[in-house]
């Protein structure tokens, strides 16, 4: 496992003790990229500052987005974390297991820890640019955890996923983007309504279902053309049907 690969992004934070605890749980494990998108909170106050204590300069070094697609512009794989059950949100992993999974793509690209708001943790539609969801189990009483302390379980299961894959190489396909997984399902999605597959009123239903579906298959970036090649073929006869 590479750890310079390892990014955590934080979607609109609200604390600034949460990301200054965050950066000292990140270089505690020894993880150091940190994303930070639309943060509410000021993460280089006094308040960030003295929770970080020798991660400070984790802080200084954050990167801030406008949006969660562009923080995860250059990952292979991002991980979402919830707490919320659905129809739009299964197939679960729980941190032990998800690290285990991922490690061997961290040899190929970026991988990422998305964890949402304090309040509300991450919307359906921000979920959809995740290809795998990520849930801590705890107990029904009080199933919702502090941010920084779900930071600080999942990077500790990276870090011990890390210490057994130390020093062995990766195999196997190179996983696509998130940046060329969108395109494909953007493309996907205007193919797909055009053809009447998927209700114009509502196109994301039955798509976030074949996101969870590709997400779970790791497409690489054959896998993407051979399926943007098939929406094109589709966009080509939909149109020779409209000008007969």
């Amino acid at each position: 496992m590479n750890s310079d690969r390892i990014s955590v992004v934080l979607v609109e934070p609200q604390g600034p003790l949460n990301i200054g605890s965050v950066c000292r749980a990140m270089m505690n494990f020894g993880f150091s990229d940190l994303r930070l998108v639309n943060p509410v909170a000021d993460h280089l106050s006094d308040d960030a500052r003295r929770m970080a204590v020798k991660a400070s300069g984790i802080l200084e070094n954050a990167r801030i987005y406008n949006d969660l697609r562009s923080a995860l512009g250059d990952c292979v794989l991002a991980l979402g974390t919830t707490r919320r059950f659905g129809k739009y949100r299964e197939d679960f992993l729980h941190p032990d297991d998800a690290a285990k999974e991922f490690a061997p793509l961290t040899e190929q690209g970026k991988v990422a820890w998305v964890f949402g708001r304090e309040d509300k943790g991450l919307a359906t539609a921000e979920l959809d640019f995740c290809q795998r969801f990520v849930t801590i189990p705890t107990e029904d009483a009080c199933p919702s955890m502090n941010l920084a302390q779900s930071v600080s379980i999942c990077l500790y299961e990276t870090a011990k996923a890390r210490a057994v894959s130390r020093g062995k190489t990766a195999d196997g396909k190179k996983a696509s983007s998130v940046e060329v997984l969108e395109g494909m399902f953007q493309h996907m999605r205007g193919t797909l309504t055009d053809i009447g597959f998927l209700d114009p009123q509502n196109p994301d239903h039955i798509l976030r279902s074949f996101r969870r579906i590709f997400g779970r298959a790791g497409l690489n970036d054959r896998d993407v053309r051979i399926l943007r090649g098939l929406w094109s073929r589709l966009d080509w006869l939909n149109r020779q049907r409209k000008d007969q």
